[in-house]
């Protein structure tokens, strides 16, 4: 047995400590990745439950549901569509699109005006995250979206923090250059329609950039590396499929990578990489300074011994060896267990299959 559990008490304990904090600032709740890979429906009832109606998602699947779970929402698409059948159906959801490019601007407004409708529009900004928007100089290209297309209304212009969960100038800096065109366009004589630009870890850090909305994804989950009250959301439970006694030089895992030092008790679980756990983010880069650090830190878990951790039956056990695919051994030598009792093991949301996620 296997399965994701989401306490719906933590979510909503979560929404309560964030609406307090946004205060009468609107929230955005960001369900992209179908709700952080917990499910957009469920997660989009709890926000419905706590009054927020405003939504962020990057698949026209994730807004069906939204849609049809409240028809008067507003739901925002955070990636330009640029497919006709795929705008197409963004209007007829009746979904916000984002607006990044002369050229996709020119493509939805003509199929708005094909279909005899008006699409609503957000102009996305992009001061680093390097993807998606208009770049801060392109001041006039931007102006010519509000000016010059009848079948779009903008109701909305945003950016993207890149490193709002780390060194502050980066986003100030980013703060800085998104505000600079704010002004250009309030200079112009032209509203500019919502600003927002605060991600969950700039508006638990930076409140004061707020502004007329914020995005709250990770958050909701309460997982953030700022200290704010939140609760950490989602733990995979499973049980014990078997315990056994190794002798002394006996190995466990691919590689062989741990040696008993001494008749060790073990417990076989059945989750491994496969399921999520140890799955870790940031290995993609190759910059100098990201090869050292992860150089360093694993020279840190040799000399130091950091171990990964599972709980079996309330106890904190290390593993032992490699985590394969779909199994794990953990030393439960100190522990009184036995096979068919309760294990949690940690792991994200967003890498989570193969089990059932349970709400709560």
């Amino acid at each position: 047995m296997k399965a994701y559990i989401v306490e719906k008490e933590a979510i909503l304990h979560n929404l309560d400590v964030l609406l307090k904090k946004a205060d009468k600032t609107p929230i955005w709740a960001v369900l992209k990745g179908n709700g952080y890979g917990l499910g957009v429906e469920p997660m989009a009832q709890l926000c419905l439950l706590k009054g927020i109606r405003r939504f962020a998602v990057t698949e026209l699947s994730e807004a069906e549901v939204i849609r049809r779970l409240c028809h008067d929402a507003h739901i925002l698409m955070l990636r330009p569509v640029v497919e006709e059948e795929e705008m197409k159906r963004l209007l007829e959801l009746d979904v916000i699109a984002t607006v990044g490019s002369t050229e996709n601007a020119a493509k939805l407004s003509s199929m708005a005006a094909s279909m005899g409708t008006v699409a609503e529009v957000h102009v996305k900004v992009d001061t680093g995250m390097g993807r998606y928007g208009f770049l801060p100089g392109e001041t006039e290209k931007i102006l010519d979206i509000y000016r010059y297309h009848d079948s779009l209304a903008v109701s909305g212009i945003y950016t993207h923090f890149h490193t709002a969960f780390g060194k502050s100038r980066h986003t100030a800096r980013q703060a800085e250059a998104f505000t600079a065109v704010l002004k250009a366009i309030e200079g112009a004589g032209i509203e500019t329609g919502t600003p927002h630009c605060c991600n969950s870890h700039a508006f638990l850090r930076f409140p004061e950039w707020k502004m007329e909305g914020v995005r709250i994804g990770s958050a909701l989950l309460g997982r953030v590396r700022v200290r704010a009250g939140l609760r950490r959301v989602g733990i995979c439970e499973t049980t014990v499929d078997e315990i056994r006694w190794l002798p002394a030089g006996h190995t466990t895992g691919y590689g062989a990578a741990w040696k008993a030092k001494k008749p060790t008790k073990i417990a076989v679980i059945p989750v491994g990489w496969y399921h999520g756990f140890t799955n870790e983010f940031g290995h993609d880069i190759f910059r100098f300074r990201d090869c050292l650090r992860d150089m360093v830190g694993a020279a840190k878990r040799m000399i130091f011994g950091k171990k990964i951790y599972v709980s079996v039956g309330g106890k904190k056990c290390p593993v032992l060896g490699h985590v394969g695919m779909l199994h794990t051994v953990c030393d439960v030598s100190k522990v009184s267990c036995s096979v068919g009792d309760k294990v949690t093991v940690e792991i994200n949301p967003t890498q989570v299959r193969g089990m059932e996620i349970s709400f709560q």
